[in-house]
């Protein structure tokens, strides 16, 4: 039986100054770099060995990955990383304070932003300076893959594909794969894993740096599900 885990990354810098992060690549806190090296330590005593790290292109995932393997002994096992693990990508809301926002838009209006399943943010123009289109890390894509806003649907949209053609051939192997990323991109897995509503997803939150552990059957049907804290 596979084990997949997944760990949103620790807090990061926008996450301690309240700002919307989206694709905007930000580092994590102290606070941060901690919770990543106690999601390895939690791993360490639980005993799991990986076969395959996957990741997002961003640092704070990126860095949570590293330090968690590290902290459990496994930095050595292979990684891929991926633009398809990206936070979900927050339009023209990204770097601008979530309590000022509301503030001026109103909680409600914010709120549906933050946690609509279909509902877009205001969109990033691609000519704007803080465009992904501007990024060198994603400029092997088609330009009109690169979002100027998403919702958890479109973002489940984007990861799906790279569940189908990577993850689950890994763990049909009977690999134990961990994935560091955000928390819209593991929250779209989970929807996909655990056949969450569009109504109830809305209401699921991934806690930072904590490991959670799915025992997978063959047909990656979800067995046992813990999380380790």
């Amino acid at each position: 039986m596979a084990k997949l885990v997944f760990i949103r990354h620790g807090q990061s810098a926008w996450n301690l100054s309240n700002q919307f992060t989206g694709w905007v690549d930000v580092d994590l806190s102290p606070e941060g770099v901690e919770q990543a090296k106690n999601a390895g330590r939690l791993l360490k005593e639980a005993g799991i060995e990986f076969d395959k790290a996957y990741t997002s292109v961003l640092t704070r995932a990126i860095k949570t990955l590293h330090y968690a393997l590290e902290e459990c002994g496994q930095l050595w096992i292979p990684e891929e990383k991926t633009w398809r693990l990206n936070e979900r990508h927050y339009g023209a809301l990204q770097g601008l304070n979530k309590a000022e926002t509301a503030e001026k838009y109103g909680e409600e209006q914010v709120h549906i932003w933050r946690r609509s399943y279909d509902t877009l943010p205001p969109l990033l123009d691609a000519n704007d300076e803080g465009s992904a289109a501007q990024d060198r890390r994603y400029a092997h894509l088609d330009p009109r893959a690169i979002p100027g806003g998403e919702n958890l649907k479109v973002t489940l949209e984007r990861v799906i594909p790279f569940w189908e053609d990577k993850i689950a051939p890994d763990l049909i192997d009977g690999k134990n794969v961990i994935i560091a990323a955000h928390g819209n991109s593991l929250r779209a897995l989970t929807k996909y894993l655990e056949n969450i509503s569009d109504d109830d997803i809305m209401n699921l939150e991934m806690a930072t740096g904590e490991p959670v552990v799915y025992d997978l059957d063959e047909k990656l049907q979800v067995q046992n599900k813990q999380k380790l804290n």
